[in-house]
C-alpha cells in the first residue's frame, strides 16, 4: 500500500487531525534516550478512544501492517521503537483518568496518565490516598511503567508496579476488546483480579505484542500523615548493601535505596564524574519512614538509629541520618531528591541527552558482588560507576541498576554505551541478575538461555492471539 493510500485509510477511520507524516515526527519517532536505533514508522497515528484504537488494529491485521504503542517515548531499552516501519500508535491522547474509588483503593486510567497528573490529582481530590512513583520524569506514563513491571517508591513493601494491577482493557490484534481481573465478570468494580485467572499477566512485560491496553484498574494506598525522608553517606558498598538488609528485617521503612558517589557529584553539576577524592563517601542510602502516629514515627526512627548504630559498631563508617529538610537547606540541589516523582535534570539536560541503563532484578544475597562487579566494568569502559540498589517486595528480591549518560549525536559515544550494557548482562546473568523493560538485543544474544518450554509456550500465545504477527513485531522474539 503507498503512503498516500495508507494515509487516506486511516484518516478515513480515526480523522485527518490524529494522522502525521511529517518528516521530522517520523525521524524522531525512530529514537528514545538509548544507543538503540529504530525504523521510522511510515505514518503515526494519535487514538482519542477505544474505537480509534480497534478501527486501526483491525485496518493493520488485515493488511498485515505492523503497530507498535506508544506514549512519551522516554522508555530505556528501545522497546517503543518501530523495528519495520508501519503504524506508530500514539497514546498521548487518551489521557483520562476516568475513576478514583478511595475507599476500595483504586483508580482507573488510560495511557497517557502520566506520573505528575496522577499526584496532582489525587493531592488535591483523594489527599486520604496515595500512589507510588519512580524515578522517572513527572512527564512518564503510570500505565506504561505498571505494564513494564517498573519499580516505585512504594516497592519495597508492595513489589513491582505490574503487582499493583487489578486488570486492563485491551485491544487484541482483530480489534477485540478484553478486560481482566474482576472486571471480566462484574460491571460494577474492578478493586481486584481476584478470583479470575490471571490473564492480565498475557500483557505484562510484553511490551505490545499482545494486545494494545487501553485503560487499567491500578491499586492506591492509603496516604500517611507523617513522613520523613533520611540520607546516610557512607564509604564502604558491602557496608551499605548489609545495612539495607538490616533495615529490611525490621520493616520501617516505605522505601529504601543505594546510590553511588557519581550521583552526589552530578546533583551538584558535574556532567560525568569519573574521580573521587578517597575522603569523600562512596555510597548514599535514603530510606522513607511514614506512620500516621508520632508515637509510631518516634519508635520507627528510634529503630532505625539503633541499626545504624549496630553498624558502626561492627566497623562500618556513616555519617547520618541527615533528614532531607535540613540538607536541603545546606545545599537546594536536594530537592530533587526529596519528592517523587522527579525530574533528575542532571540525567537527562547535557549535550545530546543520552541516557541508557541496564536494569536488573536478582538475588540480594549477592548485591555486594554483583554492584562492585558492575562499577569495575563501567570504570573500564571509561564511564562513571553509577548504580542504583534498592530492596523489592520486602526483600524478596532487589534490583540493580547500571547507568550512563553520553551524546546520542556522537557514534562513538553510543558505540560505547553499546558495549558497555553488552558486557554488563554478559557479567550480571550468570549472578541471577535479569534484566527487566528487556531490550531486544539481550534477546537476540542470550534468549538461548530462557527454558524451551518457555519459549514454546509464549511462542503459542503470541501466535494466537496475533497471527499475522503485526503488534511491535520484533520485541520479545520468540
Amino acid at each position: 500500500m503507498s503512503p498516500t493510500d495508507l494515509v487516506a485509510r486511516l484518516t478515513a477511520l480515526v480523522g485527518a487531525d490524529r494522522v502525521s507524516i511529517d518528516p521530522a515526527r517520523l525521524k524522531e519517532a525512530a529514537r528514545d534516550l538509548t544507543e538503540i536505533r529504530g525504523t521510522p514508522p511510515d505514518v503515526i497515528v494519535r487514538p482519542g478512544e477505544v474505537a480509534h484504537v480497534q478501527a486501526v488494529l483491525r485496518f493493520a491485521n488485515a493488511g498485515k501492517i505492523p503497530v507498535v504503542p506508544v506514549v512519551m517515548n522516554t522508555n530505556i531499552g528501545g522497546l517503543a521503537l518501530p523495528s519495520r516501519g508501519g503504524i506508530l500508535l500514539d497514546m498521548t491522547a487518551m489521557n483520562r483518568i476516568l475513576e478514583v474509588h478511595p475507599e476500595d483503593l483504586y483508580m482507573v486510567i488510560e495511557p497517557g496518565v502520566l506520573f505528575g497528573q496522577v499526584k496532582e490529582h489525587l493531592d488535591r481530590n483523594f489527599p486520604q490516598t496515595r500512589f507510588a512513583y519512580s524515578l522517572s520524569p513527572p512527564e512518564t506514563s503510570v500505565l506504561a511503567n505498571t505494564l513494564m513491571d517498573g519499580l516505585l517508591n512504594l516497592s519495597l513493601r508492595y513489589g513491582t508496579s505490574s503487582t499493583w494491577l487489578n486488570g486492563v482493557e485491551a485491544v487484541l490484534a482483530d480489534g477485540t476488546i478484553v478486560r481482566t481481573g474482576a472486571a471480566g465478570w462484574s460491571t460494577t468494580q474492578w478493586c481486584t483480579s481476584s478470583p479470575m485467572p490471571d490473564l492480565t499477566g498475557l500483557f505484562v512485560n510484553l511490551h505490545g505484542t499482545t494486545g494494545i491496553v487501553t485503560k487499567a484498574s491500578v491499586r492506591l494506598q492509603q496516604a500517611k500523615r507523617l513522613r520523613r525522608r533520611y540520607f546516610m553517606m557512607g564509604y564502604d558498598v558491602r557496608a551499605a548493601c548489609a545495612l539495607v538488609r538490616d533495615f529490611v528485617r525490621e520493616d520501617i521503612c516505605d522505601d529504601i535505596g543505594i546510590l553511588t558517589w557519581p550521583v552526589a557529584k552530578m546533583l551538584f553539576g558535574e556532567l560525568r564524574p569519573t574521580w573521587r577524592e578517597p575522603g569523600e563517601p562512596l555510597v548514599m542510602t535514603y530510606v522513607d519512614v511514614t506512620s500516621n502516629r508520632q508515637a509510631e514515627m518516634d519508635l520507627r526512627e528510634s529503630i532505625l538509629a539503633e541499626v545504624l548504630e549496630t553498624s558502626r559498631k561492627s566497623g562500618a563508617r556513616w555519617e547520618g541520618p541527615l533528614d532531607v529538610r535540613d540538607l536541603i537547606k545546606i545545599e537546594p540541589a536536594f530537592r530533587k531528591l526529596a519528592e517523587f516523582p522527579t525530574r533528575l535534570d542532571f540525567m537527562l539536560d547535557h549535550p545530546g541527552g543520552g541516557l541508557s541503563w541496564v536494569g536488573t532484578y536478582g538475588p540480594t544475597s549477592r548485591w555486594e558482588e554483583a554492584t562492585e562487579l558492575s562499577c569495575r566494568i563501567m570504570v573500564e569502559h571509561g564511564f562513571p560507576p553509577i548504580a542504583v540498589a534498592r530492596p523489592m517486595a520486602q526483600g524478596h528480591f532487589g534490583v540493580l541498576r547500571l547507568i550512563e549518560t553520553f551524546n546520542r549525536d556522537k557514534p562513538e559515544e553510543v558505540e560505547a554505551v553499546a558495549k558497555l550494557n553488552k558486557a554488563l548482562v554478559e557479567a550480571l546473568l550468570p549472578m541471577g541478575f535479569i534484566p527487566y523493560k528487556t531490550p531486544e538485543w539481550v534477546f537476540r544474544e542470550h534468549g538461548s538461555k530462557i527454558d524451551p518450554g518457555f519459549r514454546e509456550m509464549l511462542r503459542r500465545v503470541r501466535t494466537a492471539l496475533d497471527p499475522n504477527g503485526i503488534m511491535n513485531p520484533g520485541k520479545w522474539p520468540v
